[in-house]
């Protein structure tokens, strides 16, 4: 009985955990875009806006007019594209429209436009559309993945292959890159694996990772 219960606590624990986990990845989610919403789009709505007051100033000669004009039309442009980014990041519009495949596809070709990297995708799975709204959570997990293996772990070539293995849809990702040390992991925050991991709670679906110094990353996760 005893034994029991001491199996039940640490359950509880172990969901307590990922439930704060799944929080820390909404609220960090939530930070970066307040604050890529207050540096970026903001600091360009406010080089528009007195631009626009510049131009109640009398007297301007026409050279002067059309300088404050150019700065106006230059920073709405940059202020546009900005948004379209913020809203791409927040759902990529391929995603959204034609599904998980051409997502990761659209995924790994803007990542491999760095020459310094390889990626090769193949997938043998057939994503339903409907299930789209946790598609998102595979889609953010490869996201963080390819972000690690370049800016992290300095990988030139990448596999991201999709298969059923033992009846359950897997995703097999690995990098050449340098790799750590697993027993560091805790300490590596940059690599994000805890956002990962409670996504992975989120698709109730399991994560084995592989890595050790100077011999790439092996994820296998299943959904």
């Amino acid at each position: 009985m005893e034994k029991k219960f001491e199996l039940n606590n640490l359950d509880i624990v172990f969901k307590n955990s990922m439930l704060f986990s799944v929080m820390r990845t909404l609220e960090s989610d939530r930070k970066r875009i307040a604050h890529e919403l207050h540096d970026d789009i903001s600091s360009k709505l406010n080089v528009i806006s007195l631009n626009c007051h510049l131009l109640k100033i009398p007297n301007l000669s026409a050279t002067e007019r059309e300088e404050i004009m150019k700065n106006i039309i230059d920073y709405t442009s940059k202020a546009l594209n900005s948004s379209k980014k913020m809203a791409h990041s927040l759902l990529p519009p391929v995603l959204d429209k034609f599904g998980l495949h051409a997502g990761i596809e659209e995924l790994c070709s803007d990542f491999s436009n760095n020459e310094s990297v390889t990626i090769e995708y193949e997938n043998k799975l057939k994503f339903n559309f409907e299930e789209n709204e946790s598609h998102i959570h595979i889609f953010r997990i490869l996201q963080e993945l390819l972000a690690n293996s370049i800016q992290h772990g300095k990988a030139t070539a990448i596999s991201v292959l999709f298969d059923k293995i033992n009846g359950k849809r897997t995703c097999i990702y690995s990098d050449n890159g340098i790799g750590f040390d697993l027993n560091q992991i805790e300490n590596h925050s940059g690599f994000g694996m805890k956002n990962i991991a409670s996504r992975i709670v989120i698709l109730q679906g399991n994560i084995k990772i592989e890595s050790e110094l100077n011999n790439g990353v092996s994820v296998i996760f299943n959904f």
